[in-house]
């Protein structure tokens, strides 16, 4: 996020990257220490979409945009709520990152940034997710890194999750927005 550039609260927060990049995990973590709202954006996936993935078939923007629409629905209903919350999303192009943040002024997004190679190890390390590693190809090839304009939080995957969070938390400006009610800055 560009510096003095206020995020009015209430304020949603959507973490992306490639699957394997430890969105899940970063943005579990993190909801977990500002005591916001946490959604997997996986959970909100229709199940022709799941069982695409289980076959290790990639999908279309035309199987995305059902799900895209959901979790936006999911946004706007944190913050019409007054709530805080954090979403883990791939949200791999830019025009899925339209519709999920678009002009909502009080949307961030944080960008899990890694190296191919530490996370296909990551993902083959793993056995209870439905994104097969041999999709791992499909996702950089349609990955769209976040341009400047639309204000990303970049961070790097290579430390250790806590270190990760740190990061994201000491960029955003706040401790703790429960504790303190004030307004989502950045630095």
């Amino acid at each position: 996020m560009k510096a003095d550039v206020p995020v009015q609260t209430p304020a949603v927060l959507v973490v992306m990257g490639v699957s394997g990049s430890g969105k899940s995990t970063i943005a579990g973590m993190l909801a977990h220490r500002l005591h916001w709202i946490y959604e997997d954006a996986d959970w909100l996936h229709p199940q022709s979409n799941i069982d695409k993935m289980h076959h290790g078939e990639p999908l279309t923007d035309q199987d995305r945009w059902p799900w895209l629409r959901a979790i936006a629905a999911w946004i706007d209903k944190t913050r019409l709520a007054g709530q805080h919350g954090i979403v883990a999303c791939s949200a791999l192009k830019r025009v899925y990152r339209d519709i999920l943040i678009g002009e909502r002024g009080d949307v961030g997004l944080v960008f899990l940034k890694g190296d191919r190679n530490l996370i296909a190890r990551r993902m083959a390390a793993r056995d209870d997710h439905f994104m097969p590693a041999a999709l791992l190809d499909s996702q950089f090839a349609a990955l769209q890194e976040p341009a400047p304009d639309e204000r990303p939080i970049v961070v790097s995957i290579e430390p250790h999750p806590r270190q990760i969070v740190d990061a994201i938390v000491r960029k955003l400006d706040i401790a703790d927005i429960a504790d303190t009610g004030k307004s989502l800055g950045t630095r």
